[in-house]
């Protein structure tokens, strides 16, 4: 248990830090636009284009292990989703975050570097490959289900388009591939471009960790939504869970890359989530204090799950 509390402490511990001088420092949340910038358009596409551009071609092509990870995350929002039209007598705007909530993962700031730190450079394909398709997804049910939800009024076809243009122009999209195709005809940078990457390539996770405590820190906790309990366990517990089933049952994968699916699964919910209720004016305060919850909540869920699976307790096939 020790080695899993020195792998996960440097971890939370940046987020930790960032929240610790947000608090100290008391900078407005604008002042970490530059560095955002950096994480989103600099640090993190470098880190992938390293990783996937070194990577055979053919371990870049697992549709079927694609398949199950994201399979298993829409299965999460379908759930939620239809609990909370239910319960709300069929409000699909809130019942859309709420679904996103409890699906959508901080697998772009949290997830690279708490997989390469678990499971080394191996985990580093599964980890881009999940989080392109996966936002793929996210960005494409949100836009639609508030268009349906009447929250957004735009056109048809101008929704179509914007979801086209966020996903076609997503800076870690575009890393991914220009970084698969760097793989495919084994295109290696000059030597002194491959060391800038190098560099930036480290400074994606700490940085990104950072931001993010800042992040919660700057957003206060005005308001628990009464679904808080629900979500927190279909995020860390259910999501998990219903990913290792799905990928057992649709193939027999590296468990590397079974494990850095699951540990994708079990990480809180994203501050993308808040990002997109407040571009609707939707669940906004309440998608905040559910990030900062089940990020809170996620320090003994994640250390429980990397000690199960460090211990060879968590079988990486179900159905062998």
């Amino acid at each position: 248990m020790s080695e899993i509390i020195g792998l996960v402490l440097p971890f939370f511990g940046m987020i930790f830090l960032g929240y610790a001088v947000a608090r100290v420092t008391r900078q407005p949340l604008e002042a970490l636009g530059w560095m955002n910038t950096f994480i989103i358009y600099v640090a993190l596409p470098a880190l992938f284009f390293q990783l996937l551009s070194k990577t055979p071609i053919e371990k870049l092509t697992e549709f079927t292990f694609i398949f199950g990870s994201v399979f298993s995350t829409f299965l999460i929002f379908a759930l939620m989703f239809v609990i909370s039209v239910i319960a709300s007598r069929g409000e699909v705007a809130q019942s859309t975050v709420k679904g996103l909530a409890a699906a959508y993962g901080n697998i772009g700031y949290m997830g690279p570097g708490i997989a390469l730190l678990a499971f080394g450079e191996a985990a580093a394909v599964p980890v881009a490959l999940i989080f392109c398709v996966e936002n793929m997804m996210h960005f494409a049910i949100a836009p639609m289900m508030m268009a349906l939800a009447g929250s957004d009024d735009s056109p048809p076809l101008a929704v179509a388009l914007d979801v086209i243009r966020k996903i076609a122009l997503h800076p870690f999209i575009i890393a991914t591939a220009v970084g698969v195709s760097a793989a495919a005809f084994e295109v290696r940078p000059p030597l002194p471009i491959d060391t800038l990457l190098d560099y930036l390539s480290r400074a994606a996770a700490p940085c990104a960790l950072f931001a993010m405590g800042v992040t919660l820190a700057l957003r206060p906790l005005r308001r628990l939504p009464p679904e808080i309990g629900l979500i927190s366990f279909l995020k860390l517990c259910i999501h998990p869970a219903v990913c290792l089933v799905v990928i057992s049952l649709v193939g027999n994968f590296d468990p590397v890359w079974v494990y850095t699916a699951v540990l994708l699964a079990a990480l809180p919910t994203a501050t993308n989530v808040f990002v997109i209720g407040q571009q609707y004016g939707v669940w906004v305060e309440r998608a905040s204090a559910t990030i900062l919850i089940t990020t809170v909540t996620s320090v003994a869920t994640v250390t429980m799950l990397l000690y199960v699976i460090k211990a060879g307790l968590l079988p990486a096939d179900l159905f062998p």
